[in-house]
C-alpha cells in the first residue's frame, strides 16, 4: 500500500481503477493485502463505483449501511474476513448487484428476504457463516442465479419449492446446516444443477437433472441412466438402500462413484463395465453380495475402487486384476471371496495399497505378487493362504505394513525382510512358520513386530519372549 500517498495520484494507487471519463473510482480491488480494521462509512461516497473486492484480508465489524449508497455496483466480494453482524437492509438499494460473495466471515441473522429482488444476482454466497432461519422463498425470483452457496451455516427450514425456478441456477450448496424435509420435486428439472447435500427420497423427476452433482438419499432409481453428463456421485454416509441400478452402466462420463457406509443390497450389476471414464468407485460397507463382474476389468482409467465390509463371494475376476491403472487402493477385504488370489496381480505394478484380508481365500501366493513393486501396504490375513512367502516379495523394497496373520503360511522367515529399510509394521502371527526369527531390521522393534502363534519360531530378541 506504499502507493497510497499524495504525492500520486489516487487512480494510481495500487487496487485501484477509474473511469475515463470522470477520473470517479469505480473498481476498488484490495484482496489479500493482510489489511485490518473497520469499514469505513465513507465507502459510501465512492459512488460510481462498481466493483468493491475485500476478500481475504482482516476486517471485522459489521458491514456499513451506508454501503446501500453504491447504486452502481455490481461486485462485492468480502469473502474470508471477520465481518459480523447482520447483512444490512440497505444493500436492497444496490438493484445493479450481479455478485455477492460474503463467504467465511462471522455474519449473524437470516439471509434477508429482499435479496430475492435483487434481479441481476448470478452469484449469492454466505457459506461458512452464523445465519440462521429458512432460506427465503423469494430467492426463487432470482432468474439468473447461477450459484447460491449456502454451506456451513445454522439455517433451518425446508428448501423452498420457488428454487425449482431457477433455470440457470448450476451450483447450489446447503451443506452442513439444518435443513430437513425432501428435496423438492421441481429441483430435478434444473438440468443443470449440482454440488448438494440433501436429504429425504429421491424422486423420479431426477432423470430431468442431466448434469446432477450431488450428495443425496434414499433408493437409487432406474432413471439415474439418464444422468448422461453426470461427472460425480457421491452418495456416502447415507441411508441408501436397494440395488445399484444396471442403468448405471449408461452414466459414460461418470468419473467417481462414491456409496459407501449405506446399506445398498443386491450385486454389484456388471454394466459397470461401461463407465470407462470411471477412476475411483467406493462401495464400502454396504449390504452388497454376489460375484465381483469381471466387466470391471474395462475400467481402463480406475485408480481406486474399495469394496470391503460387504457379503461379496466367488473368486477375485483376473480382470480386476488386470487393470493397470490401479494406482492409489484396491480393498477387496472383509467379504466371502474364495479361490487363489489369481497371478493376474503381476499388472497392478503401480499399486499403492492391497487389502484382500478376512475373506476365504486359499492355496500358495503367487510370485507374481512381486511384481507390484510399488506397494506400500500389503495385507492378506485372515484367509486360508499355506506354503511360503514366495521369494519374489523381495522386490517390494518399498512396503511399510505388511499382514499375513491368520493364515496357514509354512516355512522359515524370509531374510530380506530385514533389509525393508521402510517396514514400521509385520505381522506374521497365527501361522505355521519355523525356524530362528531374524534379529535385525523390523526384527529389532517387538512393538512393529508380531509373530506369535507360531509354535515351531524361536530366537529373535527377548522382548518378542520366544523360546531361544
Amino acid at each position: 500500500m506504499e502507493s497510497w500517498n499524495s504525492s500520486i495520484h489516487f487512480c494510481q494507487w495500487h487496487g485501484v481503477t477509474c473511469g475515463h471519463k470522470h477520473q470517479r473510482v469505480n473498481k476498488l480491488k484490495l484482496q489479500f493485502l493482510k489489511l485490518s480494521g473497520s469499514l469505513s462509512p465513507f465507502i459510501g461516497n465512492l459512488s460510481f463505483l462498481k466493483e468493491l473486492n475485500l476478500s481475504g484480508n482482516s476486517f471485522y465489524n459489521q458491514i456499513p449501511q451506508e454501503v446501500g449508497h453504491l447504486r452502481r455496483l455490481e461486485i462485492l466480494d468480502l469473502t474470508s474476513n471477520s465481518i459480523s453482524g447482520e447483512i444490512p437492509p440497505n444493500l436492497s438499494s444496490c438493484s445493479k448487484l450481479k455478485i455477492v460473495r460474503m463467504g467465511s466471515n462471522q455474519l449473524t441473522g437470516e439471509i434477508p428476504s429482499f435479496l430475492g429482488f435483487l434481479s441481476n444476482l448470478k452469484v449469492l454466497s454466505f457459506y461458512n457463516n452464523s445465519l440462521r432461519g429458512s432460506i427465503p422463498p423469494s430467492l426463487g425470483n432470482l432468474s439468473s442465479l447461477e450459484e447460491l452457496a449456502l454451506t456451513y451455516n445454522a439455517l433451518d427450514g425446508i428448501i423452498p419449492e420457488t428454487l425449482g425456478r431457477l433455470t440457470n441456477l448450476s451450483i447450489f450448496l446447503a451443506a452442513a446446516n439444518a435443513i430437513s424435509g425432501t428435496l423438492p420435486v421441481a429441483m430435478f428439472n434444473l438440468s443443470n444443477i449440482r454440488g448438494n447435500k440433501i436429504s429425504g427420497q429421491i424422486p423420479i423427476s431426477i432423470t430431468n437433472a442431466s448434469n446432477l452433482h450431488n450428495k443425496i438419499m434414499g433408493r437409487i432409481p432406474d432413471g439415474i441412466g439418464n444422468l448422461v453428463n453426470l461427472e460425480v456421485l457421491f452418495a456416502s454416509e447415507n441411508q441408501m438402500s436397494g440395488p445399484i441400478p444396471f442403468e448405471i452402466g449408461r452414466l459414460q462420463k461418470l468419473n467417481k462413484f462414491f456409496a459407501h457406509i449405506n446399506f445398498l443390497s443386491g450385486t454389484i450389476p456388471h454394466s459397470i463395465g461401461n463407465l470407462s471414464a470411471l477412476t475411483i468407485v467406493g462401495l464400502d460397507f454396504n449390504n452388497l453380495q454376489g460375484n465381483i463382474p469381471p466387466s470391471i476389468g474395462k475400467c481402463q482409467s480406475l485408480l481406486e475402487l474399495t469394496v470391503s465390509y460387504n457379503n461379496l463371494s466367488g473368486p477375485i475376476p483376473p480382470q480386476l486384476l488386470g487393470v493397470s491403472s490401479m494406482s492409489i487402493i484396491l480393498d477387496l477385504s472383509s467379504n466371502h471371496l474364495t479361490g487363489e488370489l489369481p497371478v493376474a496381480v503381476e499388472n497392478l505394478k503401480n499399486l499403492g495399497q492391497l487389502y484382500v484380508s478376512q475373506n476365504r481365500l486359499s492355496g500358495l501366493l503367487p510370485k507374481t505378487l512381486g511384481s507390484c513393486v510399488s506397494l506400500e501396504k500389503l495385507y492378506l490375513d485372515g484367509n486360508l493362504f499355506e506354503g511360503p512367502i514366495p521369494s519374489s516379495l523381495s522386490s517390494l523394497r518399498g512396503l511399510e505394513a505388511l499382514d499375513v496373520s491368520n493364515n496357514n503360511l509354512s516355512g522359515e522367515i524370509p531374510e530380506f525382510l530385514v533389509r525393508f529399510g521402510a517396514l514400521r509394521f509385520l505381522n506374521l502371527s497365527f501361522n505355521n512358520f519355523e525356524g530362528v526369527i531374524p534379529s535385525g531390521g523390523i526384527f529389532k522393534n517387538a512393538s512393529a513386530t508380531f509373530v506369535e502363534g507360531n509354535s515351531k519360531l524361536c530366537g529373535g530378541i527377548p522382548e518378542l519372549h520366544m523360546l531361544r
